[in-house]
């Protein structure tokens, strides 16, 4: 994953909440 993401503290289990939220 891009520093940035890691940066902002996104995991992809995380990521996957927000997708599954947002759909």
């Amino acid at each position: 994953m891009r520093p940035v993401l890691r940066k902002r503290g996104f995991t992809l289990i995380e990521l996957l909440v927000v997708i599954a939220i947002i759909a």
